[in-house]
């Protein structure tokens, strides 16, 4: 198994209160890049909005045996995550995942 760090785009069409915030945020902290050396180096938060927009980035770390399982399990976890935050799939429309670095330990 190897550990990659994924970025999932997504668009929040609703607002994001401080309680679904802090909620999306708890529920993805196990998967934070900032444990690893490339999420430290690159400076990566979990959650990233693009200035006066509704886009984002979510910035995930991920164990997989391979690229095509990391970008799934990370939108996997981006979904439920969001979903526990209250936020559904039409809510906040998730694009395609990119694997942003292999990460070393």
């Amino acid at each position: 198994m190897t550990v990659y760090v994924v970025t999932v785009p997504g668009t929040l069409l609703t607002e994001l209160t401080p309680d679904a915030r802090a909620e999306l945020l708890r529920a993805l902290r196990p998967a934070d890049p900032r444990s690893t050396d490339l999420g430290v180096e690159e400076g990566l938060d979990i959650l990233s909005f693009f200035p006066d927009s509704p886009a984002f980035t979510l910035h995930l770390e991920v164990e997989a045996a391979d690229t095509g399982s990391a970008e799934r399990a990370a939108r996997d976890l981006a979904s439920q995550a969001l979903r526990r935050a209250g936020l559904g799939e039409k809510e906040v429309p998730l694009g395609d995942p990119v694997i942003t670095g292999i990460a070393t330990e």
